[in-house]
């Protein structure tokens, strides 16, 4: 079983993909964590050394080489991960996408206490910060929209999340085509 968490930076991908690990007995990654292992530096220092477009080739090829390679696991992805190359249609054929869904108030309050942490707003201030995310959102949502299940971000008892995503697995294995 492979669970890709989707949604906007400051959804909670981070927060809620170790406990759904946990509760679904699998193993958690985090996409940015692996893309730092393999080009030893953050991701702050990609961005601001080579760039966005080369973090989100980075990206692309971690994302295909991690799949490739491991069969059980729930991932956090990147805010942009669905958004570039066919990233989400990978996803969305060789696991399961849940879209993690907060609204834009909520990801601005959230995030005006993470800037520092996060390379694409960290020298926004908060008029800049609160067109940024409504402008991504305008664009993102289309993306996160595919996603095969939804679930909203704000919700901490993941119980039946776990039960929607063990629904769609079993659904999944009996149609494999």
């Amino acid at each position: 079983m492979r669970i890709f968490l989707i949604g906007y930076m400051g959804s909670g991908k981070s927060t809620l993909g170790p406990e759904l690990a946990k509760a679904l007995r699998l193993h958690f990654h985090d996409l940015d964590k692996i893309i730092e292992a393999e080009a030893w530096m953050s991701i702050k220092d990609i961005f601001r050394k080579q760039g966005e477009e080369a973090f989100r080739i980075k990206e692309r090829e971690a994302l295909q080489k991690f799949v490739a390679g491991h069969d059980d696991f729930v991932m956090a992805t990147g805010g942009g991960t669905p958004c570039f190359f066919d990233n989400l249609e990978l996803m969305n054929t060789c696991g399961t996408t849940v879209y993690l869904e907060v609204e834009a108030l909520e990801l601005f309050r959230r995030l005006q206490h993470q800037k520092a942490e996060r390379p694409m707003i960290s020298r926004l201030g908060d008029a800049a910060l609160w067109n940024r995310i409504r402008e991504h959102l305008l664009v993102r949502t289309a993306h996160y929209e595919q996603a095969a299940l939804r679930w909203d971000g704000k919700r901490r008892d993941i119980g039946p999340l776990v039960e929607m995503i063990q629904t769609a697995g079993s659904t999944d294995a009996s149609n494999p085509g």
